[in-house]
Protein backbone atom coordinates (compact mmCIF):
# COMPACT_ATOMS: atom_id res chain seq x y z
CA UNK A 1 0.00 0.00 0.00
CA UNK A 2 1.06 3.54 -0.84
CA UNK A 3 0.50 6.43 1.11
CA UNK A 4 -0.16 9.44 -1.02
CA UNK A 5 2.34 11.99 -1.23
CA UNK A 6 4.83 9.87 0.71
CA UNK A 7 7.43 10.13 -2.01
CA UNK A 8 11.09 10.96 -1.65
CA UNK A 9 14.35 10.41 0.10
CA UNK A 10 14.25 7.63 3.22
CA UNK A 11 15.72 10.48 5.01
CA UNK A 12 12.62 12.87 4.64
CA UNK A 13 10.52 10.12 5.43
CA UNK A 14 12.30 9.75 9.22
CA UNK A 15 12.40 13.32 9.58
CA UNK A 16 8.46 13.42 9.08
CA UNK A 17 8.19 10.61 11.39
CA UNK A 18 10.32 12.66 14.05
CA UNK A 19 8.54 15.47 13.56
CA UNK A 20 4.98 13.82 14.54
CA UNK A 21 6.29 11.98 17.39
CA UNK A 22 8.22 14.95 18.80
CA UNK A 23 4.33 16.77 17.73
CA UNK A 24 2.51 14.48 19.58
CA UNK A 25 4.92 14.20 22.62
CA UNK A 26 4.85 18.21 23.28
CA UNK A 27 0.96 17.22 23.41
CA UNK A 28 0.87 15.06 26.06
CA UNK A 29 3.17 17.06 28.16
CA UNK A 30 0.83 20.40 27.76
CA UNK A 31 -2.05 17.90 28.72
CA UNK A 32 -0.55 16.74 31.04
CA UNK A 33 0.93 19.79 32.68
CA UNK A 34 -2.84 21.39 32.72
CA UNK A 35 -4.58 18.30 34.38
CA UNK A 36 -2.06 18.00 36.86
CA UNK A 37 -2.83 19.24 40.04
CA UNK A 38 0.10 21.79 40.93
CA UNK A 39 1.93 21.14 44.01
CA UNK A 40 3.50 23.94 45.38
CA UNK A 41 5.97 24.92 48.22
CA UNK A 42 4.79 23.86 52.26
CA UNK A 43 6.53 26.46 54.46
CA UNK A 44 5.31 28.14 58.14
CA UNK A 45 6.00 31.78 58.73
CA UNK A 46 7.38 32.41 61.89
CA UNK A 47 8.16 36.50 63.39
CA UNK A 48 7.83 37.88 66.34
CA UNK A 49 7.03 41.85 66.12
CA UNK A 50 7.33 44.36 68.92
CA UNK A 51 4.69 45.34 70.98
CA UNK A 52 3.28 47.73 68.20
CA UNK A 53 2.77 45.55 65.72
CA UNK A 54 6.37 46.11 64.12
CA UNK A 55 9.64 44.75 63.24
CA UNK A 56 11.14 47.42 65.77
CA UNK A 57 11.36 48.27 69.58
CA UNK A 58 11.89 44.84 70.54
CA UNK A 59 12.97 44.77 74.30
CA UNK A 60 16.61 44.95 74.65
CA UNK A 61 17.55 45.91 78.70
CA UNK A 62 15.58 44.56 81.60
CA UNK A 63 15.84 44.19 85.31
CA UNK A 64 16.21 40.26 86.39
CA UNK A 65 12.55 39.20 86.46
CA UNK A 66 11.33 41.99 84.83
CA UNK A 67 8.50 40.61 82.68
CA UNK A 68 8.72 41.68 78.57
CA UNK A 69 6.20 40.69 75.75
CA UNK A 70 6.83 40.61 71.78
CA UNK A 71 3.83 39.49 69.56
CA UNK A 72 4.69 36.37 67.83
CA UNK A 73 2.97 35.47 64.32
CA UNK A 74 2.65 32.13 62.86
CA UNK A 75 1.06 31.89 59.08
CA UNK A 76 0.83 28.02 58.08
CA UNK A 77 1.43 27.46 54.49
CA UNK A 78 1.36 23.85 54.67
CA UNK A 79 -1.09 22.54 52.79
CA UNK A 80 -2.77 21.00 55.20
CA UNK A 81 -3.95 21.77 59.58
CA UNK A 82 -0.84 21.72 61.60
CA UNK A 83 -0.77 22.49 65.27
CA UNK A 84 1.74 24.36 66.69
CA UNK A 85 3.78 24.81 70.07
CA UNK A 86 6.24 28.00 70.93
CA UNK A 87 8.66 27.63 73.68
CA UNK A 88 10.65 30.53 74.86
CA UNK A 89 14.42 29.95 76.06
CA UNK A 90 16.63 32.54 77.85
CA UNK A 91 20.26 31.10 77.52
CA UNK A 92 19.22 27.89 76.76
CA UNK A 93 16.80 27.26 79.68
CA UNK A 94 12.96 27.29 78.89
CA UNK A 95 11.36 30.26 80.60
CA UNK A 96 7.43 30.11 78.57
CA UNK A 97 5.50 27.59 76.31
CA UNK A 98 2.93 28.80 74.37
CA UNK A 99 0.41 26.39 72.60
CA UNK A 100 -1.30 24.43 70.98
CA UNK A 101 -1.90 26.83 68.21
CA UNK A 102 -3.71 24.49 65.55
CA UNK A 103 -4.29 26.87 62.25
CA UNK A 104 -5.91 26.05 59.29
CA UNK A 105 -3.78 26.07 55.82
CA UNK A 106 -3.25 29.70 54.86
CA UNK A 107 -5.06 30.61 58.25
CA UNK A 108 -2.44 33.14 60.33
CA UNK A 109 -1.90 33.71 64.00
CA UNK A 110 -0.32 36.13 66.08
CA UNK A 111 -0.12 37.08 69.64
CA UNK A 112 1.54 38.00 72.76
CA UNK A 113 4.47 36.34 74.91
CA UNK A 114 5.84 37.50 77.40
CA UNK A 115 9.46 36.31 79.24
CA UNK A 116 11.33 37.00 81.97
CA UNK A 117 14.88 36.67 82.49
CA UNK A 118 15.95 35.05 86.09
CA UNK A 119 19.75 36.33 86.81
CA UNK A 120 21.87 39.12 85.58
CA UNK A 121 24.40 39.33 82.24
CA UNK A 122 24.78 41.22 79.14
CA UNK A 123 23.84 39.40 75.92
CA UNK A 124 21.82 36.74 76.37
CA UNK A 125 20.21 35.29 73.52
CA UNK A 126 16.05 34.89 73.83
CA UNK A 127 15.31 32.10 71.69
CA UNK A 128 11.32 31.57 70.54
CA UNK A 129 11.09 28.19 69.02
CA UNK A 130 8.21 26.60 66.59
CA UNK A 131 7.57 22.82 67.29
CA UNK A 132 5.28 21.69 64.73
CA UNK A 133 2.38 18.87 65.72
CA UNK A 134 4.06 16.41 67.96
CA UNK A 135 7.81 16.90 66.75
CA UNK A 136 10.47 16.92 69.90
CA UNK A 137 13.20 18.96 67.32
CA UNK A 138 12.80 22.66 66.49
CA UNK A 139 10.85 23.57 63.24
CA UNK A 140 12.22 27.18 63.05
CA UNK A 141 13.78 29.49 65.61
CA UNK A 142 14.24 32.87 66.18
CA UNK A 143 16.00 34.94 68.27
CA UNK A 144 16.72 38.17 70.35
CA UNK A 145 19.59 39.52 72.81
CA UNK A 146 18.66 41.44 75.67
CA UNK A 147 21.08 42.99 78.34
CA UNK A 148 19.58 41.78 82.07
CA UNK A 149 20.86 43.83 85.28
Amino acid sequence: MKVPGWGGSTWDKVLSVVLVVAILGALGTLGYVIAAPKVGERFTEFYILGMEGKAADYPRELAVGERAEVIVGIVNHEDEVVSYRVEVRIGGVGNDELGPVVLEYEQEWEGAVSFAPDKAGDNQKVEFVLYKGEEVEPYLMLHLWIDVS
